[in-house]
């Protein structure tokens, strides 16, 4: 028996230009503002922890960094198993971020209710990106 993998996709224009995107994806201080506290960094093999609240911490591992334009992830390695890439395009005076998380094992209990929640919190947490950048252009 193969595990079904799914993936979530979600694309959201973002009114700043990608090196400001960029810093809102890696910058440890600004992560934290819109998503989650953790010492995430643009380093391939940079390992670090994301504190997401009721749902723990979670480890993961930069598996590939073109700055400014893509940055991937591993994401809860011996649980969910998943990866988060973040791709960048310049898109008139802003952004278009695109985001998969894929992996989801749908065979599993933990992977298929993972998958039905982040699939409803993506799009809200990639709104609250702009927003985070907003308060710190002021």
């Amino acid at each position: 028996m193969t595990a079904e993998l799914r993936t979530i996709h979600c694309d959201q224009f973002i009114a700043h230009p990608p090196r400001a995107v960029w810093r809102a994806l890696t910058d440890p201080e600004l992560h934290a503002r819109w998503w989650a506290a953790g010492d995430v960094r643009a380093e391939v093999g940079h390992r670090f922890t994301l504190d997401m609240g009721q749902w723990g911490h979670q480890e993961c591992e930069v598996l590939a960094v073109e700055p400014e334009r893509l940055l991937s992830y591993s994401f809860a390695p011996g649980t969910l198993d998943t990866t988060v890439t973040w791709r960048l395009e310049a898109e008139g005076t802003g952004t278009r971020l695109f985001l998969d998380h894929a992996g989801f094992d749908l065979d599993s209990p933990l992977g298929k209710a993972a998958f039905e929640g982040m699939g409803r919190g993506w799009p809200g947490l990639l709104g609250r990106i702009e927003p985070a950048l907003d308060a710190t252009a002021r």
